[in-house]
């Protein structure tokens, strides 16, 4: 799905949902504003994290009794940070025909505008809001050489930004929001610049933080 302009939907999604029996959308009241533009009515059932008990094998088996099902998520692709990893794993297992619509990818697309190294990166998701998990999982990056993205909440980015710069030192950063929208920005700046600066939390709107690799002078606080 896309991730904010409307005008991202490939042909190829658009025919899928106009073909498909039914959705399993990530947030139903998200996805149906985009069939609405779309014009097309289908069926749709909430499958978010929540629901994932209740609703994986129900859709397995609906799919199994001969329907066709399209998982959609809020923005970007399905299973990346978003829900529906589970269910492809269990229709995997019941030998489900599963297909791949490529379409914008926030990560990728971030990465790409950052003006830091695209070689070799890696791809982090949210970090925890429990402290000692949050903690080991930044510990564990500490020396990692490859850029590091991160996808973050605007209202949890200043503690963010304070705990990225007590274990990883005082790095590049550029903070990528609001991608694909009209008030599209990155800023790029350094950790300890962005710490200060954005501890109001001023930062609005999606955000992506791209970080960085560990280089041998990185001053270490």
């Amino acid at each position: 799905m896309p991730i904010g302009n409307s005008e991202d939907i490939s042909p190829r999604a658009v025919r899928t949902l106009q073909t498909v029996d039914f959705i399993a959308a990530e947030d139903t009241r998200v996805t149906v504003k985009l069939l609405k533009r779309l014009s097309i009515d289908k069926p749709m059932v909430s499958f978010n994290k929540g629901d994932f008990c209740k609703t994986e094998e129900e859709i397995c088996e609906k799919i199994l009794w001969g329907e066709d099902c399209a998982l959609v998520s809020d923005a970007g692709m399905p299973c990346i940070s978003d829900p529906g990893e589970k269910l492809v794993r269990i229709c995997a297992e019941n030998a489900v025909e599963i297909h791949a619509v490529p379409g914008p990818t926030a990560l990728t697309s971030a990465l790409a505008i950052s003006g830091l190294s695209t070689g070799r990166f890696t791809f982090e998701g949210f970090l925890t809001v429990k402290k000692a998990g949050r903690y080991e999982h930044l510990l564990s990056l500490k020396d990692e050489k490859r850029t590091m993205i991160f996808y973050e909440a605007p209202k949890k980015l200043p503690e963010t930004l304070m705990d990225m710069l007590k274990y990883f030192g005082n790095r590049k950063i550029a903070i990528v929001r609001e991608l694909t929208k009209n008030n599209e920005e990155v800023i790029r700046t350094s950790l300890k610049q962005a710490a200060v600066k954005y501890a109001d939390g001023s930062v609005k709107g999606e955000v992506v933080l791209i970080i960085e690799g560990f280089q041998q002078s990185a001053e270490i606080l």
